[in-house]
């Protein structure tokens, strides 16, 4: 009697699961592009990478959502402006904050009561949250989602993969250190052991050039995104400098490469987005 109760429920959770995963993807089949950014290990700049190459792509005429899925360490709300705000539903679901440009956001952020506030939570309650997260946001039409993945290659890369399973790929996104090389290249199998596209390799904080004298300081190391293309056989989609400038709108909340076009950084990664509109629309075309 027990052991009937209990297939019942499990029946009844995996019905419930398999729907919301038909519901997921056939909300996000609006959406032209779904492009993932990772990494090896935090404190390369991942979601930095991510929230600006989705205002490059808006700048560029595109229109772009980001999912922000890193759960435990939601950022970019704050990277675009949009930190402490909440999401309001509506007649189709959830819907996406708009930050400059245009560009759509979606994070659990916005669903948090505090900036204190941790979720304490397994692998399970993770995967649940993205699942939902597809399944009831109003996505609309779009020409490029961005996901913002965590750290690693745990439970929601694994997650977003399977669930998106019509994903463009992967940037993978490095620092210049022999360390990062060594991580990033897990990343890289991951990608390959799961047949997701790797679209390239971005290396952040590749450098700085003082103002004064014109000269170059690698002051977190030199050349390990090269390193890593060369090495695996993926595409070098390019280096992005380190600007004080960064940092400094990172911390009042604004839109980097929009507040900055001109300077080198901003136009670093409008080039990146150029190269992955170039790709995906390539691919798009050969199919």
């Amino acid at each position: 009697m027990v052991e009937d109760v209990q297939r019942r429920i499990q029946s009844e959770r995996l019905k419930k699961i398999r729907e919301q995963e038909e519901e997921a993807r056939k909300r996000i089949s609006k959406i032209k592009y779904k492009i993932a950014v990772m990494s090896g290990k935090g404190g390369v700049g991942k979601s930095f990478i991510t929230a600006n190459l989705g205002l490059a792509l808006a700048y560029l005429g595109k229109k772009v959502v980001i999912l922000d899925a890193d759960i435990h360490g939601p950022s970019i709300p704050k990277l675009l402006g949009l930190h402490g705000r909440s999401m309001s539903v509506g007649a189709n679901g959830l819907i996406p904050l708009t930050a400059d440009l245009g560009v759509k956001i979606v994070s659990v952020d916005f669903l948090l009561p505090s900036e204190e506030s941790a979720l304490i939570w397994r692998g399970p309650m993770k995967t649940s949250l993205i699942r939902e997260l597809l399944a009831k946001v109003d996505w609309g039409e779009q020409d490029f989602m961005l996901i913002d993945l965590p750290p690693g290659t745990g439970d929601e890369p694994l997650t977003v993969v399977q669930l998106i399973n019509d994903i463009d790929g992967v940037v993978i996104v490095t620092i210049p250190s022999d360390l990062s090389r060594i991580v990033v290249k897990k990343a890289v199998t991951f990608c390959r052991k799961l047949n997701v596209p790797i679209l390239g390799v971005i290396e952040n904080m590749s450098g700085f050039t003082c103002p004064e004298s014109g000269k170059t300081y690698y002051i977190m190391g030199k050349g390990a995104g090269r390193k890593i293309s060369k090495e695996m056989n993926v595409r070098f989609l390019g280096e992005i400098p380190l600007d004080p400038r960064i940092s400094e709108t990172i911390d009042e909340g604004k839109p980097f490469f929009s507040t900055y076009l001109n300077v080198e950084a901003a136009k670093r990664i409008l080039d990146i987005a150029k190269i992955l509109i170039d790709i995906v629309e390539s691919k798009n075309r050969e199919t």
